[in-house]
């Protein structure tokens, strides 16, 4: 692929910003006001978690910049089965998050323009879909502008928040410390608050995913992945502190849009509807950038023998057609179901899987560093991230509770049987063929 179709600094932290940013953190705070205080603890851990994570990517970009991002650098340091595995489960928790972001889209969007009410919302939330599916269709470059864009107007809510904190703090300081949240610091809370805020941060990787289409990835990924995800930790440190000490704990973990309320109360009537509008302009940013990574991803798993060969198949434009819209119809029957009242319920346990879906590839990715240290192929502090990687996600891995865990689990050994018969079929195909 020519330069001019790979993408550069800019796109890369924009997929790393526009992807942790989608719609989660706009009804975080609501999630985590039971907890109180020790969802800021939480944060905290999870954050740091992340920076390490962060590092650990960075680190694994620059040692192999010629692999073809987290696949290659497990599957070069552990093996194919841990790298298939670690990608299988990711990878469907790609096109889950995508069903899940268009559905939520359509609510958003239906509130600030209830004209579209007419619309059904399946019908609706499927045409969201395969519009960013087609967009991704015309290639990296266009997915990735609109990354940029959006991620620019994402930001743009974020900032209100922080003003209006930084505004309320400047003209009426008592109004922190008037609703202080009740509940007692215990460790428990904190690991559950900690793994809550973690679904918020899924998407550092984004950056490292797509390196066979980003120019000089050995320079670009590692720059981008850290400057995105402190980018991202600042902001959420912020938009998380802000409400939690400005509306009353009880009715901040009743509120379906705490911004929104935040807005109203604080910055006048009507404004919480124009924020919603930015809410909507976020989630429709994550899922072009989800879209645009999974196809990727797809590809990137055929073309290691682990899919299908078909996948590989670009168009004329260079987009991997075949997996865009084959992921783009797997996405499409999780909307059916969200939409189906005997299915919804499935649907909504399914989702909470997706975190626990991602760990694997992240304590992959955190050993495999460690196999390199070892080997000698990279030097310096990177030991320190890579054993908090390691440590973080077993941190999220308790956290997480029992029942996702076994899911996720579950989720891997899904996959098993086509790595199997995958396996077999490259075999036979490297045998020589009998006289």
């Amino acid at each position: 692929m020519s330069n001019q179709r790979k993408i550069g600094f800019w796109t890369c932290t924009a997929l790393v910003v526009g992807n942790v940013i989608g719609m989660g953190i706009f009804l975080l705070p609501a999630s985590l006001a039971p907890y109180g205080f020790n969802a800021l603890i939480g944060w905290t851990v999870t954050l740091l978690g992340c920076l390490a994570l962060a590092r650990v990517f960075s680190y694994l970009a620059h040692a192999l910049p010629d692999a073809d991002g987290p696949y290659g650098y497990i599957r070069r340091t552990l093996g194919e089965l841990p790298a298939y595995m670690a990608l299988w489960a990711y990878w469907v928790s790609l096109w889950l998050t995508n069903a899940a972001l268009a559905t939520g889209a359509v609510g958003y969007i239906t509130v600030v323009f209830p004209a579209l009410q007419a619309i059904h919302p399946a019908v609706f939330a499927l045409g969201l879909l395969w519009l960013f599916v087609a967009i991704n269709l015309l290639g990296v470059r266009a997915g990735g502008s609109v990354q940029i864009v959006t991620t620019v107007l994402k930001l743009l809510p974020m900032i209100a928040i922080a003003v209006l904190g930084a505004w309320v703090l400047l003209h009426a300081p008592a109004s922190y410390t008037a609703h202080l949240p009740s509940t007692p610091i215990s460790l428990r809370d904190t690991m559950a608050a900690g793994t809550i805020a973690l679904f918020a941060m899924l998407g550092i990787e984004s950056a490292s995913v797509p390196a066979a289409q980003v120019n000089d990835p050995g320079r670009t990924i590692p720059r981008a992945t850290m400057v995105g995800t402190v980018l991202t930790a600042v902001i959420y440190i912020i938009v998380s502190t802000v409400p939690l000490l400005l509306i009353p704990q009880l009715e901040l973990g009743n509120a379906s849009a705490p911004f929104a309320l935040l807005m109203d109360r604080f910055g006048g009537a009507g404004f919480g509807r124009w924020l919603s509008l930015f809410v909507v302009v976020s989630g429709l940013g994550a899922l072009n950038g989800w879209t645009l990574l999974v196809g990727e991803l797809t590809r990137t798993m055929a073309a290691n023998g682990v899919l299908p060969r078909v996948f590989v198949r670009d168009n004329r434009r260079g987009a991997p057609a075949v997996a865009l819209v084959v992921t783009g119809a797997l996405a499409s029957v999780m909307v059916w179901m969200s939409y189906s009242k005997s299915l919804v319920s499935a649907f909504t346990f399914i989702t909470r899987v997706v975190t626990a879906a991602n760990l694997p590839l992240y304590l992959c990715c955190s050993l495999a560093l460690i196999v390199l240290w070892r080997q000698g192929t990279v030097r310096g502090a990177v030991l320190p991230a890579a054993v908090l990687g390691v440590l973080f996600v077993v941190f999220a891995f308790i956290g997480i509770g029992h029942e996702p865990l076994v899911l996720g689990l579950g989720l891997i050994a899904a996959g098993l049987p086509l790595y199997a018969f995958m396996r077999l079929r490259r075999r036979k195909a490297a045998q020589p063929a009998k006289a």
